[in-house]
């Protein structure tokens, strides 16, 4: 059996969309809008105590499991939830993650912070921060009309 640990990590990201707060808290909340940025939904809840879940992956494996739980949602400035990730039947991690969404004159500052523990080392930190960003990045295509339309 191989040894058993656990990495403790937190990541912030920061991004500005050209759009209202009312927008990006939208694309959260909307289940079609996420689907366009975020691995589709086959539950989003989206309320305090609702859950989102998905899962899926590429043909050769593994299959992705998302299970979250809404903490705290203020309209339009702050969503907080905690969440699983499996890969096939494995834990890979537990986080909290915080969205603030933050009014600017360019538009939307938004600010990503993840607190997780990466479990048997199925998965880095450095590799979710690198796919949370390019998920953002994707988000804010999404947001200015550049992909998913």
């Amino acid at each position: 059996m191989s040894e058993r640990f656990v990495k403790h990590a937190t990541f912030v990201i920061e991004r500005t969309y050209p759009v209202s707060p009312e927008r990006v808290y939208q694309a959260w909340a909307d289940v079609g809008i996420k689907a366009k940025w975020f691995s589709p939904p086959e539950t989003l809840d989206f309320r305090v105590g609702g859950r989102e879940y998905s899962s899926g992956g590429p043909p050769e494996g593994p299959v992705f499991t998302f299970d979250a739980v809404y903490q705290e949602l203020v309209p339009d400035q702050r969503i907080v939830f905690t969440y699983t990730l499996d890969a096939d039947a494995v834990r890979i991690s537990v986080s909290i993650t915080t969205v603030e969404l933050i009014s600017v004159q360019e538009g939307t500052k938004l600010i990503f912070t993840e607190q997780g523990a990466f479990f048997d080392g199925h998965d880095t930190p450095e590799v979710r921060e690198h796919g949370t960003g390019l998920m953002l990045d994707t988000l804010g295509k999404v947001l200015s009309g550049e992909e998913g339309q």
